[in-house]
């Protein structure tokens, strides 16, 4: 009998040990995690490689713990790597040439692309049958802030389908980009752009329906990126390229997993949201070809988004593609 407990009271203090052991373990890999602060120009579907990487804990594995912060707006975003309140960005590549031009010595450059062509769906609040963009005509649409890519490729979209944004419709840049599913619910415009899950959302509610896809219309560019001041990629080389590595990992899953299983992971990130509905919206977004294979982008797609910003006026001469992106050297 006591030889019984004798072993009982052994085989407890080994568990314990382990117990222990673990977990000074598990907290001496958090105190080693290097902690970056993302700032995301919105929350949504589209981005849904980096939250793959969040939530299958991807950036951990590559010794980075992300603080995600949501700051609207590009605009909003360079601010806060300009001041310091975030370490990397994660925008437009439209805000990294903005920064650039207004003589900012310690300028943005981008370091790995996310999205590949724009993410936002044409919303209509009538339902049309055997939608054209002629049906646009004589109508308004909340468009998003002015010089923001959602709004200049939908410009660029309708002008490449004869359609003069502005004579032909009404644009309306008046309304915050928090604030376009509210105002359109409310009543405002006959048509909205809205990034999902809220466009399968506000179809849901039975408040418009979903007609077409600016991305398909828009073309290949380097929508959504990452970015930070020069002086921070030239002191965090190594973070930089472990970054990417894990945005890339995420890239990777979603070209090799169905769109239930991206749904499930990333379903945390949108508690408001149900599985269907994000499912739906990964759906929309893979059929529109929306993530690339990799996280480097070409001159080629630079110079895309470029020429969408001379078109709408934002730009009057294409900037270096080689200043205002950092190439990181990949692994073999």
């Amino acid at each position: 009998m006591k030889k019984k407990v004798l072993i009982s009271i052994v085989l407890f203090m080994v568990l314990i040990g382990m117990f222990i052991s673990l977990f000074h373990e598990k907290k001496s890999n958090q105190q080693n995690l290097e902690k970056v602060t993302l700032a995301e120009v919105a929350h949504t579907v589209f981005y849904a490689p980096m939250y793959v990487s969040i939530e299958k804990k991807f950036f951990q594995k590559e010794g980075i713990d992300i603080e995600l912060i949501l700051t609207s707006g590009a605009d909003k975003v360079s601010a806060a790597l300009l001041s310091g309140d975030a370490d990397i960005g994660f925008s437009g590549s439209e805000a990294t040439i903005y920064v650039y031009n207004g003589g900012e010595k310690d300028y943005l450059q981008t370091f790995s692309q996310l999205t590949q062509k724009d993410g936002t769906f044409l919303v209509s609040r009538e339902k049309i049958k055997d939608f054209s963009l002629d049906d646009l005509k004589g109508k308004s649409i909340i468009g998003g802030r002015a010089g923001g890519m959602p709004e200049m490729t939908l410009e660029y979209a309708l002008k490449q389908h004869g359609i003069d944004p502005r004579n032909d419709v009404f644009i309306d840049t008046s309304v915050a980009f928090p604030a376009m599913s509210g105002a359109f619910i409310g009543g405002q415009g006959d048509f909205v752009t809205l990034f999902e899950p809220t466009a399968s959302i506000v179809e849901k509610q039975g408040y418009g329906t979903v007609v077409a896809s600016i991305g398909e219309l828009g073309g290949v560019v380097p929508y959504t990126s990452y970015s930070a001041r020069k002086s921070y990629i030239n002191h965090h080389k190594d973070l930089i390229q472990r970054f990417d590595r894990a945005i890339q990992k995420g890239l990777d899953y979603v070209h090799t997993h169905t769109n239930e299983e991206i749904a499930k992971v990333i379903l945390p990130q949108f508690p408001d949201s149900s599985l269907q509905d994000i499912q739906k919206a990964v759906e929309r977004y893979r059929n529109n070809d929306t993530w690339p294979k990799t996280t480097h982008f070409e001159k080629e797609s630079f110079d895309h988004l470029q020429d969408i910003m001379i078109d709408y006026g934002e730009l009057k001469e294409k900037v270096s593609y080689e200043k205002l992106f950092y190439s990181i050297q990949k692994e073999n």
